[in-house]
């Protein structure tokens, strides 16, 4: 077990290195070869190019590529000088790099907007995870009822409604109509309180899309597996049903319903776009949305790895659970 999570934590720490060159190559390489200056872009096309080639200086955009990779990698551990000629500008470390638009260090805006982001990742994987999976199994056991017609109908509902459709209809209906809940985000520091009445409905939103996609699964991978010969070997020795289903039945079932929490998980991380634009909740989502209109791209790239960073935990995670639900991982 111990060499597995060595090999796994190892094949994760590779391949972050090369998400960062080609995330990096992508944002600072391509540009140049499709003749972009990206020194202009920063201080806009109507300086003059003293500013435009100060700024060149003091971002490194003259250096060759794999200074500019360097210097990166240096920054991400040991911190990072912007100079040119009298203006220096120190990045502390761990430098994600420095935004010339807003004028201030990539990591500080990333750690002030995750938690929001992760807040309404967790919440929403936790309900998701819940109601999607139970619905699934019940639908399974019960196939072909009321219930398996009903919680299909309405998962595949989930599924075909875009999320702001749903997130501008639960505002509508139970914050401004019925004003059961906060239509507006209060930090979880100044009242908790407040913090959770203004996370719920992003959370059911961003839960009832991927609970649906969750029942579907749940309910096609039970179907297939309660029709296996240890099920009904389980079932012939005279084991309870709940034994049968929740010893036996669920520890098949987990396999793919952990690998699809693991991407979603992950990726969600990285920013709910819609959600968050939707709810107005400050997020790493609504951050790479003002990035991109404004063209930040230490900011964009910030975000970028974060989200890989959090695909490739959530990942690792997910090949341990494997390895605790499922013998056969260990021993392969």
């Amino acid at each position: 077990m111990l060499a597995y999570l060595i090999r796994r934590l190892f094949a994760a720490v590779v391949m972050l290195v090369v998400i960062i060159l080609v995330v990096f190559s992508i944002f600072f390489l391509v540009p140049k070869w499709a003749g972009v200056d990206i020194a202009t872009s920063f201080v806009g096309k109507q300086a003059d190019p003293a500013a435009v080639n100060a700024v060149r200086e003091k971002l490194g955009l003259s250096d060759p590529i794999y200074v500019q990779v360097w210097e990166f990698f240096k920054g991400i551990f040991a911190g990072r000088t912007y100079a040119a000629g009298g203006d220096v500008t120190h990045c502390a470390a761990p430098c994600f790099g420095y935004s010339f638009r807003s004028e201030q260090a990539v990591w500080p805006v990333l750690t002030d907007r995750f938690p929001v982001t992760l807040g309404l990742a967790l919440g929403a994987a936790v309900l998701w995870l819940i109601f999607g999976v139970a619905a699934g199994v019940l639908s399974a056991l019960k196939r072909g009822s009321l219930w398996d017609r009903s919680a299909m109908v309405i998962a595949l509902g989930g599924v075909s409604l875009p999320i702001y459709f749903t997130g501008m209809l639960s505002l509508a209906i139970f914050a401004f109509g019925l004003k059961l809940f906060d239509a507006q985000y209060v930090p979880l520091g100044q009242s908790f309180t407040g913090w959770l009445g203004g996370m719920i409905l992003p959370w059911v939103t961003l839960a009832f899309l991927y609970a649906a996609m969750y029942a579907r699964i749940t309910r096609a991978t039970m179907l297939e597996v309660l029709g296996e010969d240890y099920i009904r070997t389980a079932r012939a020795k005279g084991l309870t049903e709940r034994v049968v289903i929740g010893k036996h039945a669920m520890r098949s079932t987990m396999t793919p319903i952990l690998t699809m929490l693991g991407m979603d998980l992950g990726a969600l991380i990285g920013g709910a776009v819609l959600t968050e634009t939707t709810f107005s909740l400050p997020g790493l989502g609504q951050a790479v949305l003002n990035a991109i209109r404004n063209q930040d791209l230490p900011i964009i790239l910030g975000v970028v790895l974060i989200t890989s960073l959090a695909v490739l935990i959530a990942n690792l995670v997910v090949d341990v659970l494997y390895a605790v639900i499922d013998p056969r991982v260990r021993l392969a």
